[in-house]
């Protein structure tokens, strides 16, 4: 039988980089499913304070296997 996932789309920010961004998604996604296979990063943004960027986001998607009853 074919291998079946399933992917869902998240959004993730952090002061440091859009790196640590894309690690705390997979930190969080991964705290409620099990089997993340996967991170698909759709677009980087970033907020900017006083000339500075304060913040990375990302907007991602995260795969993880479906499990079978």
């Amino acid at each position: 039988m074919a291998k079946v996932v399933k992917v869902i789309e998240l959004m993730s920010q952090s002061p440091k980089s859009w790196e640590d961004a894309a690690q705390g998604a997979v930190k969080e996604a991964s705290k409620t499913l099990r089997n993340v296979r996967s991170i698909y990063i759709k677009e980087f943004t970033a907020e900017v304070d006083n000339g500075k960027v304060t913040n990375y986001r990302i907007n991602a998607k995260v795969t993880f296997d479906l499990e079978r009853g």
